[in-house]
């Protein structure tokens, strides 16, 4: 094909079409309607109470505590106004629950239309501090001088 450009056949495939506002908000509102669903299973079956749910494995196979253990005992707590017995059961859940909340908040006004996606995820740097933080408590709350750590 003399004198033919070959890029002159090429098709451009056809631009998207821009997302709904439905769309854009299906996946942050069914993540809220299990989050919401399950906090309101926590805080109406007691897990204080043995025989609702299933013990840690980590606890049951080498009597040490992961940095969940007592997390459902803290949303039960927290579910029924009692921050300090929250606190005692697993303080780095109640401190990821506002942080939860935020990021979520983020991320649906981002769905929303009100502000532009430029960072998907976090730097390196605070996925490495979180990730460090976690196997530190993990750590500490296994720690004799520590007890104060442990979900009690």
């Amino acid at each position: 094909m003399r004198g033919v450009n070959a890029d002159s056949h090429s098709v451009t495939p056809p631009a998207p079409a821009p997302a709904t506002l439905l769309s854009r908000l299906v996946v942050p509102t069914g993540v809220l309607a299990a989050v919401v669903g399950a906090f309101t299973y926590v805080a109406a079956v007691d897990p204080n109470e043995p025989g609702h749910y299933p013990t840690c494995p980590l606890l049951a196979s080498t009597g040490l505590y992961c940095p969940g253990c007592g997390t459902l005992r803290a949303l039960h707590a927290l579910a029924h106004g009692d921050v300090s017995t929250a606190l005692a059961r697993n303080p780095l859940t109640v401190l990821a629950v506002p942080v939860g909340m935020w990021l979520w908040l983020r991320w649906a006004r981002v769905g929303w239309g009100g502000a532009s996606a430029v960072r998907t995820a976090a730097p390196a740097w605070v996925q490495w501090g979180a990730a460090t933080l976690v196997v530190a408590f993990g750590i500490a709350r296994n720690l004799p001088g520590l007890t104060l750590l442990s979900p009690a």
